[in-house]
């Protein structure tokens, strides 16, 4: 995906991501179809392999857009 302007103000949108995870462990934040399932051990149940997030940011005003990458 390439950089594009801003729906909002027309900025230009930069390339980055969102971390998920804690204390040390970080990770890319993911994406899974369908509402949140609990597990009993694991905390949620993933139906399949979730899909990464992509996040672009305006540099202008902040607005934030994130999409599923497969």
């Amino acid at each position: 995906m390439r950089a594009h302007a801003c729906p909002r103000c027309q900025g230009t949108m930069e390339q980055g991501f969102t971390l998920s995870g804690r204390d040390s462990y970080c990770r890319v934040s993911s994406w899974v179809p369908g509402p949140p399932k609990k597990h009993l051990l694991l905390g949620l149940k993933l139906p399949r392999k979730p899909l990464d997030i992509q996040a672009w940011r305006c540099t202008r005003c902040g607005l934030l857009e994130n999409y599923a990458i497969s």
